[in-house]
């Protein structure tokens, strides 16, 4: 597959071919479009002392949709020619039927650049890569003996996109991706915990490479687990939380996230259905989703529609705001896109998904936030969780976290579980820091089958009365 710039219709098909192909599907239909995507991939793994993994993987094909009230016709293939897309042309006109659509307006123009265009995978060699990764494994095992092993990946992708619309407009947007994830476990007296720590985001490779960045993330990776070691069994009941800064997000982005997004809100299935205007968070809380901040993992210049990427407030002030849209769920529900239609790949439809999603710094000091519990938990990192869109319950696990009482942080808690649903933890918010900050890089997200980059984060947050599932009692 060739290295240089993406042109389909150089290489593959006359653009006015595509377009009166294109034109064929979508005739009095809704809306359409064919997207044409190229992308590469590499994985390097080195785990315990040696190369586990080394992956490389590339893929070009497109996807041909065609929709009709609430009904979309999709066919794609791996091979980009005028036959291909001929064939495609019936599997999309299903979706229109008898016509009588009216085409929708094609997205706004724009001249936005989030990110580099640079392939990150080309950006060093892979005997170099190897080397390195040889390195932070030596690195890790050096700063304490109670290291038995490291675990280094390193991954770069470039995906890039062409959309071509009935009317004949033409966007494209080229992604690189990048991310560094290192774990590190230790043993003491036959009890082993592990740490992570990880970064990245659509930015060349070269930052990770060097040690300024690295090292730092081997150093996080065996704090957390030397913390983890030392940890005891963690309480369970009803108490009160602070959530640390950051990537703790996540639960932001599962348990109100999802239940934001547009076609769950248009069917009635999610638990903020109905709800635009109300008051459904504590005052002070206010909650966007960006995808315009330069260089983070869940940003995009344009969507996979075509619509350039917005910094959309949903909840403001407490009160539910937005939805988050793609093209259909917009249409039908009589707004605006957002920029939010999203897709996996050339095989995948789009839908409504987040970009990057955080809320909004207060004014309150976090270390007063902590000092205010009486009895509680300080949760500052998160591992898997899972949430019911259509009532909003949640369950996450902790991988860092904290008893509290009377105001003072106390042992490290093992085994920590948050439960709750978002709409009541929304409500339940008693202070907002004044500390924002974004996850590292690290995020992706899983929706019908599809799994896409994305971004979170949020101030500390002062939670009241979270059901906390752990060993002990009390």
């Amino acid at each position: 597959m060739s290295t240089g710039p993406f042109r389909p219709f150089e290489s593959s098909i006359d653009k006015d071919s595509a377009l009166a192909l294109v034109q064929e599907a979508t005739f009095q239909a809704d809306d359409g479009e064919l997207f044409m995507e190229r992308s590469r991939s590499e994985v390097l793994t080195f785990d315990d002392g040696r190369v586990k993994n080394a992956n490389y993987d590339a893929s070009e094909g497109f996807g041909l949709r065609a929709v009709r009230g609430e009904t979309a016709g999709y066919a794609h293939s791996t091979t980009i020619d005028e036959h291909a897309i001929k064939r495609a042309v019936s599997t999309a006109r299903l979706a229109v039927g008898d016509g009588g659509g009216v085409m929708a307006a094609p997205p706004r123009a724009t001249n936005l650049k989030l990110y580099t265009d640079a392939d990150p995978i080309l950006q060093a060699t892979f005997p170099a890569k190897i080397d390195l990764l040889r390195e932070i494994d030596a690195y890790g095992r050096g700063l304490d003996p109670r290291v038995v092993q490291v675990s280094v990946s390193l991954s770069a992708s470039l995906q890039e996109v062409v959309i071509l619309r009935p009317e004949g407009g033409v966007v494209s947007d080229t992604r690189p991706m990048s991310q560094f994830v290192v774990s590190v476990i230790v043993d003491k007296d036959g009890r082993r915990e592990s740490g992570m720590a990880a970064g990245g985001g659509r930015a060349g490779i070269t930052g990770l490479l060097e040690p300024d960045f690295w090292k730092p993330k081997v150093h996080e990776a065996l704090r957390i687990a030397l913390v983890n070691l030392e940890a005891v069994a963690a309480p369970a009941g009803v108490m009160d939380v602070v959530l640390g800064p950051g990537w703790p997000g996540i639960l932001l982005h599962e348990a109100v996230g999802h239940g934001l997004e547009g076609d769950f809100n248009r069917k009635g299935t999610s638990a903020f259905a109905g709800l635009m205007g109300q008051q459904v968070a504590a005052k002070g809380v206010t909650v966007l989703d960006d995808g315009t901040i330069p260089d983070r993992r869940g940003s995009i210049t344009i969507d996979d529609e075509g619509t350039p990427s917005g910094k959309n407030v949903l909840i403001e002030d407490g009160k539910l705001v937005g939805y988050m849209q793609d093209r259909q769920n917009a249409r039908l529900m009589g707004v605006k896109p957002t920029g939010n239609g999203r897709r996996q790949s050339y095989a995948h439809i789009p839908m409504p998904r987040m970009t990057n999603t955080y809320m909004l710094g207060g004014d309150s000091n976090p270390a007063e936030l902590v000092a205010d519990m009486k009895d509680g938990l300080y949760a500052v990192g998160f591992g898997g969780g899972q949430v019911d869109i259509t009532n909003g319950k949640f369950v996450f696990s902790c991988t860092e976290a904290y008893r509290v009482k009377n105001g003072k942080v106390g042992a490290a808690v093992k085994g920590a579980t948050l439960i709750g649903d978002g709409a009541t933890a929304l409500q339940q918010i008693r202070g907002i820091g004044n500390d924002l900050r974004l996850d590292p890089g690290i995020g992706s997200c899983g929706k019908a089958g599809q799994w896409v980059p994305v971004g979170v984060g949020q101030p500390s947050l002062y939670i009241g009365g979270l059901t906390v599932g752990g060993a002990s009692v009390g």
